[in-house]
């Protein structure tokens, strides 16, 4: 198909998958073939697309991805088929109104090179012929007889004979397409996915999967995922069952036809043991691949968007926080950090009982948050923190005591120690240990967790499920995709980003980044994003894709240059500006209180004067009125805390505030301050039916739940949000 009609095609096939213009879809395309990043597609190509979002425009990328490879193997199949002289007007057909790769594969079947089978040898014995003649079914064949003339060295006598042919019957059966589709539909409606114990003996986490059965078009994804790691660790034996008998006269049905005399029935039994020996093990592995395959796009999707989240947490700014890195033996590492994230003082303390230095650490504590001026702790959530959580909560309490109120927060550490041990940690901190540089991360991860968590790789946050499970590179390209779409739309202050954060804005890479922070080290901050331009590696396409991404607050030579305003569009800016009787200097004051509206009333006329899109001219509107504007400060706050509860100290009944730490197929867990987080069922999150705690619930809300049950033992909080009103 030539190239200008396959773009067509997708086009239209995209529009109605997505439902989506047409027209709006082919923008979307071209913008993507010409290089273009999805942050600067969604944000200054609005007019092209009709205004889509990153996560749609992913989302169209990857199938548009997906119906680009399926024509390449088309064109591969039907070129393999050609050069066998097998090809058909039929078959050519078929191929190209294939909708997927599977209907490609089960068309091809027949053609594709094979390994030695029982159907080979049997040809290679010159049993073709003969199977054919059964195949056909004439009732006047007389199959008995007809086997007779190939009797050979290799055939001894007809039963030989006539079970070869039956044998390459039962592949040609194996590899009818129709077959499959059919038995495919079938499996797909009836099909049970089942597990049973290895060894019953064996106590494991998989026990609720020792006998376990459930319809393929039910089982959710976590517990295919869960029933596949049960499966590589021993514990479980796993199959696809159906009922066999049924799915044998299915494949019969299709190849047996009545009349067809004493061929018939050979037909028939070869078309069963087709279904016996090869159908079903094929279309087993294929099914489960594909539960597989569908469980883990949903989980990558929930670690996507659980990442999302947790990467547009609410920053705290202009607050010193001091991080504290619970320890046993190493002990607690303190790092002090200013309103910027520099570091102003570390120590070590002991803080658990058991080491005999409470007071000591309480002690060194005091005296860095006095000098400081601290005014936020900043907990992490791994061994000793509990103990640590603990002393805290006395420290600011004998603190209120003296008038100086502070208050804390638990932090998710996930990740912590990974980057403290990097080689970015490294040049970033090579004055201080891996042990210190946890706490420093910790500490900056409360004041802006984007700035902070963008140095970690994106799958070691801790917020998702079955993580490891995952196809690799296609869960490191979902996650990328997530975090460079979090930075992009809050944006990145030039004078100030460091290189990891620079090199996930969109345009922009890892050398990039560091030429940037290389050149404002060398020659002093920006004063223009103009500047850009001379820096080392950064073409015209590069600074097309960064510029609006990269602010300078508080710009002098070039105001615009503080707003998400891209430099292609600074020409219409200021003749809206002045159009309204307005300058620069209006810029981000009350003075353009009433813009917005008088460009909604003056839509049309501005949109023809400065010769831009309506959506252009509306988002420029916006960008005056506040520059710069931060998409995490409509959200709400982080919970701070200022007391400490143990599990012990929970009983059913309870109602509590906490904040969502993960989401998950089968729930989401909740920190409700005692160190341990509380499950809410996806049965429990609302008064109605959801199929996904996602559409209720995102990491880092802050709800109110309600305690159903405590197993103190097991370290297990069970809660409820059904009928516990929300704020």
């Amino acid at each position: 198909m030539p190239e200008q009609v396959q773009s067509s095609t997708h086009t239209a096939r995209l529009a109605a998958e997505f439902h989506l213009a047409p027209a709006c879809v082919q923008g979307a395309v071209d913008l993507l073939d010409a290089g273009n990043t999805v942050p600067f597609i969604a944000r200054y190509r609005k007019e092209a697309t009709g205004a889509m979002d990153d996560q749609v425009l992913r989302a169209l990328s990857d199938r548009l991805a997906y119906l680009r490879g399926l024509d390449k193997r088309k064109q591969e199949v039907s070129e393999s088929i050609t050069a066998q002289n097998a090809m058909t007007d039929a078959l050519a057909a078929a191929l190209q109104a294939s909708q997927t790769l599977a209907e490609v594969e089960d068309l091809y079947r027949p053609y594709k090179p094979k390994r030695k089978t029982r159907a080979s040898v049997a040809k290679a014995r010159g049993l073709q012929p003969l199977a054919d003649a059964i195949l056909a079914q004439d009732p006047a064949f007389a199959p008995q007889q007809a086997a007779i003339g190939y009797l050979n060295d290799e055939v001894p006598d007809t039963a030989a004979a006539l079970g070869g042919a039956q044998d390459i019957i039962a592949e040609a059966v194996s590899d009818d397409a129709a077959c499959r589709a059919e038995l495919r539909r079938w499996y797909r409606a009836f099909g049970r996915l089942c597990s049973a114990a290895a060894d019953k003996k064996k106590d494991s986490v998989y026990a609720p999967y020792y006998d376990y059965s459930e319809p393929l078009s039910k089982v959710p994804g976590h517990r295919v995922l869960a029933i596949d790691r049960g499966e590589r660790e021993g514990f479980l034996k796993v199959s696809i069952a159906v009922d066999a008998e049924r799915g044998a006269a299915i494949t019969a049905r299709l190849f047996a036809r009545a009349g067809g005399g004493a061929s018939a029935a050979l037909v028939e039994a070869a078309a069963k043991d087709a279904y016996a020996r090869l159908i079903h093990p094929s279309l087993e592995n294929e099914l489960r691949a594909d539960l597989t395959a569908k469980a883990a796009e949903g989980a990558i999707k929930v670690f996507g968007d659980n990442l999302r989240q947790l990467l547009l947490q609410p920053p705290i700014r202009g607050r010193v926080v001091m991080g504290l890195d619970p320890g046993y033996r190493m002990g607690c590492k303190v790092a002090v950090v200013d309103a910027t994230g520099k570091v102003l003082d570390t120590a070590v303390i002991y803080p658990v009982p058991e080491f005999g230095r409470v007071e000591q650490a309480k002690s060194i504590a005091k005296t860095l948050i006095v000098r400081h001026n601290v005014e936020l702790l900043a907990i992490g959530n791994g061994t000793a923190g509990r103990e640590t959580e603990l002393f805290a909560a006395d420290l600011l309490k004998a603190l209120a005591a003296e008038g100086r109120r502070l208050q804390y927060m638990v932090v998710n550490e996930a990740g912590a120690s990974v980057y403290s041990a990097s080689k970015l940690a490294a040049e970033e901190f090579p004055q201080y240990d891996v042990n210190l540089r946890s706490a420093v991360s910790i500490a900056r991860r409360l004041q802006d967790p984007l700035a902070e968590l963008v140095k970690i790789e994106p799958k070691a946050v801790g917020v998702g499920q079955y993580q490891h499970d995952m196809p690799q590179k296609r869960l490191e390209e979902t996650l990328d995709g997530v975090v460079e779409d979090c930075v992009n739309s809050v944006g990145v202050d030039l004078n100030t980003a460091s290189a990891p954060l620079l090199r996930r804005v969109a345009g922009l890479s890892a050398a990039t980044a560091k030429n940037i922070v290389a050149r404002r080290e060398a020659e002093g901050p920006f004063a223009a994003r103009a500047q850009l331009k001379n820096v080392k590696g950064l073409g015209p396409k590069a600074f097309e894709q960064c510029a609006g991404f990269l602010r300078l607050p508080g710009a002098v030579k070039e105001p615009l240059d503080a707003t998400a305003v891209h430099p292609e569009s600074y020409p219409a800016a200021r003749a809206l500006l002045t159009a309204c009787g307005h300058t620069v200097r209006d810029i981000g004051t009350p003075a353009l209180a009433g813009l917005p509206a008088r460009v909604q009333r003056e839509q049309a006329a501005l949109c023809k004067a400065l010769g831009i899109g309506a959506p252009t001219l509306l988002d420029i509107a916006a960008e005056l009125c506040r520059p710069g504007r931060d998409v995490r400060d409509t959200l709400p706050p982080p919970l701070l805390r200022t007391d400490v509860m143990g599990i012990d100290d929970l009983k059913p009944g309870m109602e509590l505030a906490g904040t969502v730490r993960n989401v998950i197929d089968f729930g989401a867990f909740v920190d409700v301050g005692v160190h341990q987080d509380g499950l809410v069922h996806i049965s429990q999150i609302a008064d109605r039916f959801i199929k996904h705690p996602g559409e209720v619930l995102k990491v880092g809300d802050v709800v109110k739940v309600r305690v159903l049950s405590v197993d103190p033992a097991k370290k297990r909080i069970s809660l409820t949000m059904k009928g516990v009103p929300q704020a």
